[in-house]
């Protein structure tokens, strides 16, 4: 650890000379890519120095003591300085091997947020409407933007489908593991006998990707454009302004009306497009991993039961992670971060127990 962590530190110096040199200044790609890379190594660096200096620190109070000639008081006092010192060493040796952890190449992107109704009918509907709102008031917290891409309504208030993108630093590190099957146990509006109904929707979170990492031929695509329908500005119903994309050899299709510009909704839906065949090829990567080295907080399985939202008891249950919070209505309005804090630290646990 400590040879990869020194190569780390001469490479990060090596950067930081060349940052300054004139001729790369000029060259505006080159000197946005060191910056990157120094940005990415800067945490591990930054901590690295810290370990070496209260290793340092060690070794001198360890000679200290060693060389004697000191009074009892002074001794007790240094001994205790050996100590702190000793369990300093300890956490920046943890935390330098998170650090050290490989890096989800996607942590930093943007994401595309998929959310459909499963059983459950108009209930399950409108539960999709219920994690819509509450990725879009998670985002709000954290300064990140959304853009909608794809809401089929149900016109009583329920979503059967809808598609967002959520951009911003690190969305993808913070809601990856949101994928999988969000299931509702609480009494309908439409229930006149008060009975609790247990329905589900499900959610899928997808990388944005670049056309470097995805290549799409364009004559396995075919488009087709329709007046839209729905709620919408005037021109919604009057022009061709819907597209609808199908990926002829995966049989992927992928709509887009939330723009009237038929340019617009194209782009979007080219986006999402992408980010699913990006999401299938990692899919079948996943497959081929032997089920000892999945994470335990989920294989990302679209059908895995993650969460149970229970409306009586007002509680919110992680069966990934087994943690259970009893704030409901704070969580639904976009309070995520305690649970996603426990899935990230499972994950990270995980990984360093391979």
């Amino acid at each position: 650890m400590y040879d990869k962590l020194d190569l780390t530190l001469e490479k990060y110096d090596e950067l930081s000379l060349k940052v300054s040199d004139p001729d790369v200044i000029n060259d505006q790609a080159t000197w946005q890519k060191y910056i990157k890379e120094m940005s990415e190594m800067e945490p591990i660096v930054t901590k690295y120095k810290e370990y070496k200096k209260a290793k340092t620190g060690l070794e001198d109070t360890k000679q200290m003591l060693s060389e004697g000639g000191m009074d009892e008081e002074m001794r007790d006092l240094v001994k205790m300085e050996l100590s702190e010192l000793e369990e300093t060493l300890e956490t920046l040796t943890s935390e330098l091997q998170i650090l050290l952890l490989p890096k989800d190449p996607n942590d930093d992107k943007n994401v595309i947020i998929e959310v459909r109704a499963g059983t459950g009918g108009e209930e399950a509907a409108l539960f999709g409407s219920n994690l819509l709102r509450m990725y879009t008031r998670y985002a709000e917290r954290r300064g990140w933007k959304t853009e909608a891409i794809e809401i089929n309504d149900t016109g009583m208030g329920g979503i059967k489908e809808a598609v967002m993108l959520i951009k911003g630093k690190g969305a993808y590190s913070r809601l990856k593991f949101e994928s999988g099957a969000h299931r509702v146990q609480r009494v309908p509006e439409t229930e006149s006998s008060g009975r609790i109904h247990t329905s589900a929707a499900t959610v899928a979170v997808l990388p944005e990707v670049d056309d470097v990492e995805i290549d799409v031929n364009p004559s396995d695509v075919r488009v087709d454009v329709y007046r839209a329908s729905g709620n919408g500005g005037q021109s919604v119903n009057t022009t061709d302004s819907a597209v609808r994309l199908t990926h002829v050899p995966t049989g992927l299709v992928v709509t887009c009306q939330d723009e009237k510009s038929q340019i617009k909704n194209k782009e979007k839906a080219f986006k999402v497009l992408k980010a699913r065949l990006y999401d299938l090829k990692i899919q079948e990567q996943n497959k081929e991993i032997s089920e000892q080295r999945k994470s335990q907080v989920g294989s990302g399985d679209r059908s895995e039961r993650i969460r149970t939202y229970n409306f009586p008891q007002g509680r919110v249950s992680d069966h990934r992670i087994g943690l259970t919070l009893y704030k409901l209505d704070y969580f639904l309005d976009g309070d995520l971060d305690e649970i996603i804090d426990g899935l990230i630290a499972s994950d990270t646990a995980e990984k360093l127990n391979n």
